[in-house]
């Protein structure tokens, strides 16, 4: 009688917790109250651990979400990049950046580099970084990037696309080109320098000057 009331008692709350979507509490409710008991904790250091493991779980999905959302070509870690290798580039200067601070403050990143040299890995990073405070990312190619603006001049709405991220949203551009030559893309010459004027504006310029990490170095 008492095993079929217990079972009809975790039925209930399995349906409590479906209810109000805490599906993590519905999974974890039995075996941490059995640890509760063992560990002699309180009422409140039990529902403490289930609420917890909940909030974990949650936060868990809402960063995974995130990071599929952003759409990145690969998922390589700012703990991956090998400094070492790349001794051009400040390891602390990246790491002040991962912790968001220019996001907050709606500056843009750029990193000049040739090919190899750890641009598209240090972007990827700190989208990654971002999305693990749970921050909106999205990649995008230049290619991808050019056919907006395209639509946009069709439009005539260029200048709002440029104003649209300026001071509102932070920007990480990844480029092999120096912001001199940035003057020579097709196109208006007065849009071109408007770009490059925002762009530039707060920056966080990160000019890699280096060799290619994908070749072995003798």
């Amino acid at each position: 009688m008492k095993n079929q009331t217990q079972a009809l008692e975790y039925a209930s709350v399995l349906q409590y917790c479906k209810a109000v979507r805490l599906p993590t509490v519905g999974a974890n409710f039995v075996p941490l109250a059995e640890q509760a008991v063992k560990e002699n904790h309180s009422h409140i250091r039990y529902l403490e651990a289930l609420l917890a493991i909940e909030c974990e779980e949650r936060d868990r999905h809402a960063i995974d979400s995130r990071i599929r959302d952003a759409q990145l070509p690969r998922l390589k870690t700012l703990e991956e990049f090998d400094f070492a290798q790349a001794q051009q580039i400040s390891a602390p200067r990246i790491r002040e950046l991962a912790e968001g601070g220019y996001i907050e403050r709606k500056e843009p990143i750029v990193l000049i580099g040739e090919c190899g040299t750890g641009k598209t890995h240090l972007a990827t990073g700190l989208c990654l970084a971002a999305c693990r405070q749970k921050r909106r990312v999205r990649f995008t190619t230049a290619a991808a990037l050019v056919n907006e603006l395209v639509e946009a001049k069709q439009n005539n709405h260029v200048r709002k696309l440029m104003e649209e991220r300026y001071h509102r949203r932070s920007t990480i551009i990844t480029t092999n080109l120096d912001y001199a030559a940035w003057g020579n893309f097709p196109g208006n010459p007065t849009m071109v320098d408007a770009l490059l004027s925002r762009v530039r504006h707060y920056c966080h310029t990160i000019d890699i000057d280096g060799p290619s990490l994908r070749e072995p170095q003798g």
